[in-house]
C-alpha cells in the first residue's frame, strides 16, 4: 500500500521534533537505559554487555531521527549498523538472543513517550496533533519492525557461526557449570579441555573500547596467564569486548606483573577472583571476579587490574551509590578533597595498625614526614581517628577506588592455592 504524504504543515513540525529528538535530555536517555537494561537482569548484570545495549538503544533513536529530518513522513530504512549487529552478536554469544525483541519493543515504548512530549510542545491544535501522531506512529513502529526482521536475520547468521566451531560448545558447557546444572565433572572436562578438580583462579578481562580490535583482548587475556604461571587455561569469547578466563594451577598472582602485561595492549582490563579448588571454586571464582568487574565500571573507576579481595568490602558498601557517596563525605569531612598524598598516607597508616614505622617503611618515606602528614590529615576530619578509624579506612578505601584522587597504595603479591571448594 503507496503511503499517503503528510501535509507541508505537518512536515514542518515532524522535522521540528526529529531535530529535537537528536538531542535527548540526559534524564532522557538514563530512562532509556534504566528500561532495556534493567528490565533485563542478564543484560544488567554484565557491564560490557549493558554498554553495548545501551550504544544500540541511542544509535537507533539518531537513525530514526536523522532520516526523519531529512525526509518527513518518508519509510525509514531499518538500522543494521554496527551497533544494532554488535548487539545481536554478543546477546547470541551469551545465549540471550531471545531477550532482542524486548530490548527493541521496550526501547520504543520509552522513544514514543519522548516522542508524545515533543509533539505536544510542538502544537496545540487537535487536527494538526492527530495527523503529526498519526504518521510518526506509523514511521516508528515500521522502522522498529523492518530493523527486528533484518536483526533477526543476523541472529540466525550469528547461530550457524557459532555451531561450526568449538566456540559454542565452551561456552555452552561453561554455562552449565556456571548454573550448577547436573553435568559429570568428566564429561565437563571432555568438552572443555580443561581439568576441574585444580586451584582455579578465574578473571574477566574486557576493554571499555566495545569497538575495539578483538584481538587485542586475547593478547590480554594470554598476557595475564603468563604474568602470573599457570598449568593449563581456559578461555571463552563472551561478547566481542570480554573474555572469560580460567587459570589451573596459578604459581604468584603479583598486581604489578599483571599491570606490566597490560602495559602494551591499550584498554584492556582485568578483574580477577580469588584461588580455591574444584568445581564449586570454578563458579565462585568467576562470580568473584564479575563482582568486582561490576564494581569497576559501577563506580567508574580507572583501575586496570583488581582483586576481588581487594574490592570485596568495597562491593558492599557502595552498592548504593548515593548512600556511599553521604558515607565518605559524612565521615571525612574536608580530607575528601585533601591531596592523594594525605589520603594514601592516613589509609596507609590505619592498615598498619597505626604503626607509624611500619607505614613509613611501606610509603618508603620518613618517619616524621609521615608523623606531620598523618597530624594534618586528622585536623581534616569531623571526628577524632582514635574513635573513628574503621570507618574511615573503608570510607577512604571507597574514595580510592571510585577513581577519586586517592594514590595507590602498594599491595603484597598474591599466591595461588586457597580453600577448598
Amino acid at each position: 500500500m503507496v503511503r499517503q504524504r503528510p501535509s507541508p504543515r505537518i512536515r514542518e513540525l515532524i522535522r521540528e521534533g526529529a531535530r529535537i529528538a537528536l538531542n535527548p535530555g540526559p534524564e532522557w536517555i538514563a530512562e532509556l537505559d534504566r528500561a532495556t537494561v534493567a528490565a533485563n537482569p542478564a543484560i544488567a548484570d554484565d557491564p560490557v554487555l549493558a554498554k553495548v545495549v545501551q550504544k544500540a538503544n541511542r544509535a537507533n533513536l539518531v537513525h530514526w531521527a536523522a532520516a526523519t529530518m531529512r525526509d518527513p513522513g518518508a519509510p525509514v530504512p531499518p538500522n543494521l549498523g554496527a551497533e544494532p549487529l554488535r548487539m545481536a552478536r554478543d546477546l547470541v554469544r551469551r545465549g540471550l538472543d531471545t531477550l532482542a525483541h524486548d530490548v527493541y519493543r521496550t526501547g520504543e515504548y520509552i522513544a514514543w513517550r519522548l516522542w508524545l512530549h515533543i509533539a505536544f510542545g510542538l502544537t496545540a491544535d487537535p487536527a494538526e496533533l492527530r495527523e503529526l501522531l498519526d504518521v510518526s506512529a506509523r514511521s516508528i513502529n515500521d522502522f522498529i519492525e523492518a530493523t527486528l526482521a533484518g536483526i533477526a536475520t543476523q541472529i540466525q547468521l550469528e547461530h550457524h557461526e557459532l555451531n561450526r566451531g568449538s566456540h559454542a560448545e565452551r561456552l555452552e558447557v561453561v554455562g552449565l557449570l556456571l548454573e550448577g546444572a547436573p553435568i559429570s565433572r568428566e564429561r565437563a572436562e571432555a568438552r572443555l579441555g580443561y581439568p576441574l578438580n585444580r586451584a582455579h583462579t578465574a578473571a574477566i578481562v574486557w576493554s571499555d573500547e566495545i569497538d575495539g580490535g578483538q584481538g587485542e583482548l586475547d593478547r590480554a587475556a594470554d598476557a595475564f596467564s603468563h604474568a602470573v604461571g599457570y598449568a593449563q587455561q581456559l578461555t571463552v569469547v563472551a561478547s566481542a569486548a570480554t573474555r572469560w578466563v580460567w587459570l589451573a594451577d596459578a604459581a604468584v598472582l603479583d598486581i604489578a606483573a599483571v599491570e606490566r602485561a597490560l602495559d602494551n595492549i591499550a584498554g584492556a582490563r582485568i578483574a580477577i577472583g580469588t584461588t580455591a579448588t574444584g568445581t564449586g571454586a570454578f563458579r565462585r571464582s568467576h562470580f568473584e571476579a564479575l563482582t568486582t568487574q561490576r564494581t569497576l565500571m559501577r563506580l567508574r573507576s580507572g583501575q586496570r587490574v583488581a582483586f576481588f579481595s581487594d574490592v570485596q568490602m568495597v562491593a558492599l558498601v557502595t552498592q548504593n551509590p548515593q548512600a556511599a557517596s553521604e558515607f565518605i563525605s559524612s565521615t571525612l569531612g574536608d580530607l575528601e578533597s585533601a591531596s592523594p598524598e594525605l589520603q594514601t598516607t592516613l589509609l596507609t597508616f590505619i592498615n598498619e595498625q597505626c604503626n607509624a614505622s611500619r607505614a613509613a617503611k611501606r610509603l618508603y618515606t620518613h618517619r616524621n614526614t609521615l608523623l606531620r602528614r598523618i597530624e594534618s590529615a586528622q585536623r581534616l576530619l569531623p571526628r577524632p581517628l582514635g574513635r573513628t578509624s574503621v570507618e574511615v579506612a573503608v570510607a577512604l578505601e571507597a574514595l580510592r577506588w571510585r577513581g577519586s584522587n586517592v594514590g595507590n597504595i602498594p599491595s603484597p603479591a598474591r599466591r595461588g592455592g586457597g580453600v577448598p571448594a
